[in-house]
């Protein structure tokens, strides 16, 4: 074995373990959004993130792979694949099969966000209708803007975004093509569905629902956060080598830096805020930390990332306040909050954090005007398509659940079964 094909193995090592970080990802949204609901819809929740995966790894491997990397990337979206992978050559020269599984698992994570804001009554066969399109087509076409060599993240010196920003759109491991985009079609989705019953009474007044289990949502925070080390460090997908491992290393420290930074800033804001320190939005502020590192923990230093973190852990309680009692969505575990406005926070802060590039480094608004272009472009994207689908889903079909099933609970009348005994 040479010395080339020993660094392509570790790489290929690497990355398969950060799929399999990512992939555990999954319990982890199940357990927090079950925890941070009532246990009449425990059943339905953890079998909706069953659901995400397993249609999202057909259809990504089908056609949504295609869409996202086939072509040159030049275009609005690629070719369909329908399943033959020889298409694509990874310029590393990872075998295209592992980087398709670690590709699913992206995939896959933009739609369980959808589901924590439609929690507890929305239809689980309409469910499975909007976790299909997303997978099949909302994610995999911005994700060919970006992560698929499209025009946003095109370097050519002729290119749109070099022509008018001199830099490209840069989201390292998904702020804003995973994250926003899942908080973006969730806030389409929930305010499409409505509030939960008994949520606001008849002055418009909030009334707080407690989710039933908050050792289900803590253990689930500890599992995204553990999982969050293979969603950002895996994004270099290579091992081999020291610029890799240096790499790394620097991803590592940055995510777990912002995670603290946000978990920190939300507790002490909740305790003066609302004089006492609310485990729960502590829990969301962690992820709103992890959330806005992912676009840039490999372009800030450790002190911007705690800067970002910090950032987002303090405006996390207010965009959930703001969203629950001013524009009255209901949104049962904050996901509009957590991964729409932190995953767009994110973004643009990296354009000011950047050492290499970022305004508060003294490189000018350029790279800061790109990250606003991509973000824009992105979630408009996400909130015409959502638009689209939940309005035609709701005036077809229809997206809610009968009121007897909502009281009752979607376990039993969905599912014909219950998460307790």
């Amino acid at each position: 074995m040479t010395v080339e094909d020993l660094g392509i193995s570790l790489d290929t090592v690497w990355m398969l373990l950060a799929a399999m970080l990512v992939f555990f990802m999954q319990p982890g949204f199940a357990f927090c959004e079950a925890g941070f609901t009532r246990s009449k819809n425990t059943a339905n929740i953890l079998y909706k993130n069953f659901v995400d995966f397993m249609l999202g790894s057909i259809l990504f491997w089908f056609v949504g792979f295609g869409f996202m990397f086939g072509s040159d990337g030049a275009g609005f979206i690629g070719m369909p694949n329908f399943g033959d992978l020889s298409f694509y050559k990874n310029a590393a020269g990872l075998p295209t099969e592992g980087f398709l599984i670690f590709e699913t698992v992206f995939c896959a994570t933009s739609a369980t966000i959808v589901s924590g804001a439609m929690a507890e009554r929305t239809k689980f066969s309409m469910y499975c209708v909007y976790s299909f399109f997303i997978s099949l087509l909302i994610y995999p076409v911005e994700g060919h803007w970006t992560w698929g060599g499209g025009w946003l993240c095109n370097a050519d010196a002729t290119s749109f975004m070099m022509t008018t920003f001199g830099e490209t759109f840069h989201d390292f491991a998904g702020s804003a093509i995973v994250h926003s985009v899942g908080g973006v079609l969730a806030l389409v989705g929930a305010i499409f569905l409505g509030p939960r019953i008994g949520k606001y009474d008849k002055d418009g007044k909030s009334r707080a629902i407690p989710g039933h289990n908050l050792m289900a949502a803590a253990l689930g925070v500890f599992i995204l956060w553990f999982g969050w080390f293979g969603f950002n460090p895996g994004s270099q997908l290579a091992a081999s080598g020291e610029v890799n491992r240096v790499a790394i290393s620097h991803v590592f420290l940055t995510t777990n830096l912002a995670a603290v930074a946000g978990g920190l800033a939300t507790m002490f804001t909740t305790w003066i805020k609302y004089k006492k320190p609310s485990f729960s939005l502590m829990l969301n502020g962690v992820l709103a930390g992890l959330v806005g590192i992912t676009a840039g923990c490999d372009l800030v230093s450790p002190a911007g990332a705690i800067a970002i973190g910090a950032i987002c852990g303090v405006v996390l309680p207010f965009s959930i306040e703001f969203i629950d009692k001013k524009l009255h969505i209901d949104d049962p575990v904050g996901a509009s909050s957590v991964h729409g406005v932190c995953g767009i926070m994110g973004t643009l802060l990296t354009g000011l954090f950047s050492v290499s590039s970022g305004a508060l480094y003294g490189h000018g608004f350029g790279f800061f005007g790109a990250q606003c272009m991509g973000i824009l472009c992105i979630d408009a994207w996400a909130a015409v398509t959502g638009i689209i689908l939940f309005w035609t889903i709701k005036h077809t079909h229809g997206l809610r659940v009968d009121k007897r099933v909502e009281e009752e609970g979607l376990d039993i009348y969905e599912h014909g079964e219950t998460a307790y005994n």
